[in-house]
């Protein structure tokens, strides 16, 4: 995520604090809201996604898990490859994200693990990155430090509110003005796309143990 935690580096390689700094919104199209900050001590500029989707918790849970899909909708994903599927709530998997020449492509192995609170029914998808779980690969610059965060809550006539955070350096040598000049551009399409992901026919039925709707 990019989460999917890292799998959304997808979503451009943004620094994000989790604490109570205040946000700006930046855009807000088609019921997406992105909101950036700047950052203590950094160059990058930090990101939050919100948005409404007509589905089920399950049904997007499903979409997130199902990470051997994530290049149909996650922004510059050139691949994403699931590695180890500990449990339905738990995967490994590995992905490269495209950057434009001369840039070097990164990649990145995430560990996505999903819990639901019982008593509010708000689904926390986790995704930290696990930099040493395979070999690196020559040419590409492995990111050491990530770590993305979905939160889903149930919403009104069947829906779903959803809050994507995403921290991440994408290490080696990347402009900072090349970066934040993104920092929408890339949550936006992916969240576009994810409207239509989460419509087909496949996720539709899904239903997870650990998940009441």
């Amino acid at each position: 995520m990019k989460h999917l935690s890292i799998v959304s580096l997808a979503l451009l390689f943004s620094l994000v604090s989790f604490g109570q700094e205040t946000w700006t919104l930046k855009s807000n199209k088609d019921g997406i809201a992105i909101y950036t900050k700047t950052i203590e001590n950094s160059n990058y500029k930090g990101i939050r996604v919100k948005c409404s989707l007509p589905a089920t918790l399950s049904q997007f849970v499903a979409v997130i898990m199902d990470v051997n899909t994530a290049t149909e909708w996650l922004y510059s994903t050139k691949s994403s490859t699931l590695l180890k599927q500990v449990s339905p709530a738990e995967v490994y998997y590995y992905s490269e994200v495209g950057l434009p020449w001369p840039l070097s492509n990164r990649d990145f192995v995430c560990h996505l693990t999903a819990k639901q609170d019982p008593r509010t029914k708000i689904v926390t998808i986790d995704g930290p990155v696990v930099p040493d779980y395979m070999p690196e690969k020559s040419g590409i610059v492995r990111v050491t430090r990530s770590s993305g965060k979905w939160i889903i809550a149930p919403g009104e006539n069947n829906t779903v509110n959803i809050e994507y955070t995403l921290e991440a350096d994408p290490g080696g040598s990347i402009p900072a003005w090349l970066v934040n000049l993104f920092a929408t551009k890339g949550p936006m399409e992916s969240f576009r796309k994810l409207k239509t992901q989460i419509n087909k026919p496949q996720y539709k039925k899904v239903q997870y143990a650990f998940i009441k709707n």
